[in-house]
């Protein structure tokens, strides 16, 4: 018998998590690592990144896994380090303090859903805007002392890694994330075992697990269907953030509505105001009517007045292809048995959903659900909330768009998680340690004046010197491995200079960001780059999606650009725009470039950001920086469409760039004095601090949400809940009384003088009187109004006056109603009689929308 010279068989290979085991002098650590309070404190940051330089930056500033890979002797050491532990315990105290303040009684409770957070680049649960928008929102909501609470996903894969190849195309990589090793803990039972939402599809259930992340004194949950309950086709619902097909979509925002809901009552949450960012959750208020009508036992319609008056819906999307839209065929395959929980019909239903609910072709939309479901609808900056009054008139026919009770709140960015911690040491130094609670007083920020130009010169320096430090340590390993070249990729490290003028564009790569614009003339980008006394470089950065072909070609042709001889680099593009990227760049270049096609931009948070940071924003004239640009505080691109056809408007625009750059911003920032600054240069950082930034923060915004928006959803919910729902089912009883007798109101009479239809002049008085039969309906609740339209030399038809007829008279069913109207401008003017209904429990006329022209 031979003897082979090896045999073994298979490894039986077993996972088994070992974690930190923190000494009882560390536990604090733990503690504050496991609240995402760290992100936006710079102590507790500089605390963990102090314990192990390499062992940070391994853990990719995951104060939880670094902990978990630091060696039992160097958590020995750690805790017998007395300094160590006196740091610790300030922090703490500090953190403890912070965490132990109760929630402001005065402010209503809230129940916030959202698709996507970015709270920290570690956790990947956003893609961009949206994301870090509701993350900075959950954080001030923390600060301002708010009992919010948040519900949305938690990702196995999150949105994608970007990585690109010698040919600059991008390459989309989802990589696993280990759970275990982020700050967030999974929800348990008393006994132990992970809490379960069991969430109704089709013929099934799917399962989901609920993991919780602290956010300072707010509680994130966020919904997890990967686990062994599932089936492989439903444990993907939460793999990735907009990712699968059009039924995945579905399924997802299935689990985020109806799951999110199911969820906060397995924990026992209830709030006062429900909040959908955006429609994708806009399903809650399914799952909340079905709640309400069997806890209180009303019908659908005295529900819906509840659960309406309580929610509200803020758009992100400038334009109607951009909401999530349906088949019947799809949407019936998961949702088919809700309308016999609701009590309706199933074309009731998913009418709701459409603009023309007896339109069998078109798709139930998501946006269009969330506008009649919701009391209050805006959008996200003063033009958009314009864009979005035009974008939802068809919902609320018979009313003019500038009618509508859509309105906005402008976004702002959470200023102590973007302002770099050098520039919160100044902000302190001369604004007091109390700045942050009073952040958007204009006011505080007029000390800004004070500082002297050159500590504001030298702290804009340290932030671009961080920046070119980090480009170089982050960077040049990838662009050696995957652009080849090693000369070439050397050259473009050496040429990074701080001392040039380095403006900055980052954001998704949609084609309406108009991220070529730059590249229209490369002749006269050339000389602009390649001035050796006033050197510029521009940095590029962002994501295309990965179904967005266009997108993706921009950024293959910004790194075709890139390698040109005349532009090595001068213009560079980073990749895997995150977070982290993110808060280097708004902080380290000087010019911060936006150029979208106006009006697609509905508030772009990247240039606000910016602005915390000493960044001047040059920027089209949309979104915030249309509310926010000031003369001497940074620079506009002209808002105004000079051509129809889109690329001579490029042209047009870029042309306008070029100029601005060569004869206004570069001859600003080289005009150097004796001591190497540009005192004009700092005063536009003055002038931008003092006169914009506090406009622009997210104590602002949350402030208006709530002035705005929660206060006065909380105040009409409550008053119709109370007295076993009375007032509901009063108003509920109302509106089915005039609706059943709507259409038999007769118009008996409408009487206008022949004088003011021929020959009348301004400043001229008319009685008209119009008389109505409301047959059976008995009941005074209606309105008649007299609209007058002008139309514009372009043909748009403008509101020019709306004026109520005063119900004078009543006999027996008739109602009579006059006005003396007075003519108060010269022109041509259209008029016409609206019936509306009325009464004095309606928020608004678009909550009961029944319109009638005489």
């Amino acid at each position: 018998m031979n003897i082979k010279v090896n045999k073994v068989n298979e490894a039986n290979w077993r996972q088994i998590n070992v974690r930190s085991n923190l000494p009882e002098s560390l536990k604090k650590l733990e503690e504050i690592a496991y609240n995402f309070w760290w992100t936006w404190n710079s102590d507790a940051k500089n605390m963990f990144r102090h314990i192990d330089q390499e062992a940070w930056s391994e853990a990719c500033s995951n104060p939880v896994l670094m902990l978990n890979l630091l060696t039992y002797d160097k958590l020995v050491a750690l805790g017998n380090d007395k300094n160590f532990l006196a740091n610790v315990d300030v922090i703490y105290q500090r953190f403890t303090d912070y965490i132990n303040q109760s929630f402001d009684a005065q402010k209503p409770s809230v129940a916030y859903f959202s698709m996507e957070y970015g709270l920290s680049h570690i956790l990947k649960t956003y893609s961009g805007g949206l994301g870090v928008l509701a993350g900075d929102y959950i954080k001030e909501a923390s600060d301002s002392r708010v009992d919010l609470t948040a519900v949305g996903f938690l990702y196995r894969y999150g949105y994608f890694t970007q990585t690109l190849t010698v040919e600059g195309q991008q390459i989309a990589n989802y990589e696993a994330q280990n759970f275990n090793n982020l700050p967030i803990k999974q929800v348990k039972e008393a006994d132990g075992q992970p809490m379960v939402v069991e969430v109704p599809y089709q013929n099934r259930t799917v399962y989901a697990h609920i993991w919780h992340a602290a956010v300072g004194r707010v509680d994130l949950y966020l919904l997890d269907t990967d686990n062994d309950m599932n089936s492989e086709y439903d444990r993907s619902i939460t793999h990735q953030l907009y990712g699968g097909d059009w039924e995945n979509r579905l399924k997802q925002e299935i689990m985020l509505g109806i799951g999110g809901i199911l969820a906060l009552k397995k924990l026992g949450i209830e709030k006062q105001v429900y909040h959908c960012n955006e429609g994708h959750a806009a399903l809650i208020n399914v799952q909340r009517l079905v709640d309400y009508m069997s806890t209180n036992n009303l019908t659908f319609n005295e529900a819906l007045q509840i659960i309406r008056a309580s929610s509200l819906y803020t758009v992100h999307t400038p334009v109607p292809a951009g909401h999530d839209s349906f088949t019947e065929d799809l949407f019936g395959k998961y949702l088919y048995d809700y309308p016999n929980k609701l009590k309706i019909t199933w074309n009731e239903f998913i009418g709701m959903g459409r603009v023309n609910p007896d339109d069998h072709n078109e798709k139930f939309n998501m946006s269009t659900f969330a506008c009649n479901t919701c009391q209050e609808v805006n959008g996200v900056s003063w033009l958009h909330g314009k864009v979005s009054q035009r974008m939802f008139a068809p919902i609320w026919e018979g009313y003019f768009p500038e009618e509508l009770h859509v309105s906005y709140v402008t976004n702002g960015v959470h200023l102590p998680t973007w302002a770099s911690s050098e520039w919160k040491a100044v902000y302190e130094k001369y604004m007091g340690d109390k700045y942050l609670y009073d952040q958007s007083n204009a006011e505080v920020w007029k000390s800004i004046y004070h500082i002297p130009d050159t500590e504001i010169w030298n702290t804009r320096m340290i932030m671009k010197k961080r920046l070119v430090a980090f480009i170089k340590e982050q960077f040049q390993d990838n662009w050696l491995k995957n652009q080849g070249d090693p000369a070439r990729i050397v050259s473009i490290v050496e040429a990074i200079n701080p001392d040039a003028l380095i403006v900055g564009f980052g954001r998704r790569f949609a084609t309406y960001k108009r991220a070529h614009l730059l590249f229209t003339d490369l002749n006269r980008l050339e000389r602009v780059v390649n001035n050796i006394n006033r050197p510029v470089q521009f940095l590029f950065t962002g994501k295309a999606h990965p179904a967005d072909g266009g997108g993706q070609g921009l950024i293959k042709r910004i790194i075709e650009i890139s390698r040109m001889p005349q532009f090595l680099g001068k213009i560079i593009f980073l990749e895997n725009y995150d977070m982290r990227l993110a808060k280097r760049l708004i902080s380290g270049v000087d010019i911060w470039l936006n150029t979208p096609t106006r009006p697609l931009e509905a508030s772009g948070t990247s240039g606000e950001k910016a602005q915390m940071n000493g960044v001047l924003n040059f920027s089209v004239l949309d979104g915030w920086w249309k509310e926010g640009y000031v003369k001497g505080a940074g620079w506009a691109v002209t808002d105004k469409r000079t051509y129809e056809n889109m690329e001579y408007q490029d042209q047009l625009d870029a042309a306008t760039i070029y100029s601005m750059l060569e004869n206004e911003i570069i001859p600003l920032y080289f005009a150097r004095n004796e001591q190497g600054f540009s005192p004009e240069w700092v005063q536009y950082i003055k002038n931008s601090y003092a006169l914009i930034t506090p406009r622009f923060t997210m104590k602002r915004m949350v402030d208006d949400y709530i002035s705005r928006f929660y206060n006065k959803l909380a105040a009409r919910s409550k008053s119709l809940k109370t007295n076993n729902c009375s007032k509901a089912k009063e108003l509920a009883a109302w509106k089915e009384k005039i609706a059943a007798g709507w259409d038999n109101i007769d118009v008996v009479e409408v009487s206008v003088p022949e004088g003011m239809l021929n020959n009348s002049s301004v400043g001229e008085n008319y009685v008209i009187n119009v008389v109505i039969d409301t047959k059976n309906l008995n009941d005074n609740g209606i309105g008649i109004e007299m609209v007058i339209t002008e139309k514009l030399h372009n043909n748009d038809i403008k509101l020019a006056d709306v004026e109520e007829l005063e119900l004078v008279k009543t006999e027996g069913s008739k109602l009579y109603y006059s006005i003396n109207y007075r003519l108060n401008e010269t022109g041509t003017f259209n008029y016409a009689f609206r019936m509306f209904p009325k009464n004095v429990n309606l928020p608004h006329r678009q909550d009961f929308c029944y319109v009638r022209w005489l």
